[in-house]
């Protein structure tokens, strides 16, 4: 505590700190950013990105950056109704309140190799390590102008693997379809629809079957039907069931079983795509 002999050096050490708090307020103003990784836009630029990044990830739909760029700036309205769910579920608050992130920082590979066969974490560990993909490919939300949107959609791209694990769905191209058309249903991101719409093109004729007859009908079912799962606190749920936690969220058991290649599609990148 000041004594009051040092009154005078503690008024300047408050003045300091005052300063500091003003300045970092004023660079916030000035650069337009309302979290690190933030880069406002006005909405003709935000059109413009839009439009070029689908183009872009069109032509060439290993894009992971091009179709997240495209994911935030279409994805305004749908991110408000995912917020407000999120808001209404209990589970849900606190994950927008509490704000967790899934890095490999975060996760304790050890103690969830630990867990017992058929457990969330087991099982997401192993699509992990089948897929060789990793949570830190997720890149940071740009182009979101609202830090709780922002989370939100940041949200969204760090589940999007523990989807893949619920629904037991590989990334190749028929899985990532169907997880596609499930999130198309479940979020209403123009990214999701665009992709459930548009990644059915790149299948041959057997796989488009099996989406038309039995996995795309199971996904829209399922996701229209589920609870909302950017409310699911996964990082205190790894020791749960999946097959529990599937009836929980309401999500029915794949009707058919996707095989993993041996050599996955450039997973890494598949995984983002909407395509």
């Amino acid at each position: 505590m000041c004594s009051v002999l040092n009154m005078p050096r503690c008024r300047w050490a408050l003045c300091r700190v005052l300063i500091r708090k003003q300045h970092t307020f004023t660079d916030s103003v000035l650069y337009g950013q309302l979290y690190p990784s933030h880069i406002r836009t006005n909405p003709v630029q935000k059109a413009l990105l839009a439009v070029g990044s689908g183009v872009a990830a069109l032509q060439n739909p290993y894009r992971h950056d091009m179709v997240a760029v495209l994911g935030e700036t279409t994805g305004h309205l749908a991110l408000l109704k995912l917020k407000h769910r999120m808001s209404n579920d209990p589970e849900g608050y606190t994950v927008l309140t509490e704000r967790p992130r899934i890095r490999l920082s975060t996760l304790d590979l050890s103690q969830m190799s630990t867990l017992p066969e058929g457990s969330l974490g087991r099982e997401y560990l192993r699509f992990l390590e089948d897929n060789k993909v990793t949570p830190d490919t997720r890149a940071d939300v740009k182009f979101v102008d609202d830090e709780e949107l922002a989370y939100v959609m940041q949200r969204y791209r760090e589940v999007h693997d523990l989807i893949h694990t619920i629904l037991g769905m590989p990334t190749n191209m028929l899985g990532e379809v169907a997880v596609k058309w499930f999130e198309a249903a479940q979020t209403g991101l123009p990214m999701c629809i665009m992709g459930a719409v548009l990644g059915p093109l790149r299948l041959s004729k057997r796989r488009m079957q099996k989406l038309a007859m039995s996995l795309g009908p199971w996904a829209l079912r399922s996701g229209s039907r589920a609870r909302c799962i950017l409310s699911i606190f996964y990082e205190r749920r790894w020791d749960q069931n999946l097959e529990e936690l599937r009836e929980e969220l309401n999500i029915e058991p794949p009707p058919l079983i996707v095989p993993t290649k041996s050599k996955p599609e450039n997973p890494c990148r598949l995984s983002y795509l909407p395509f």
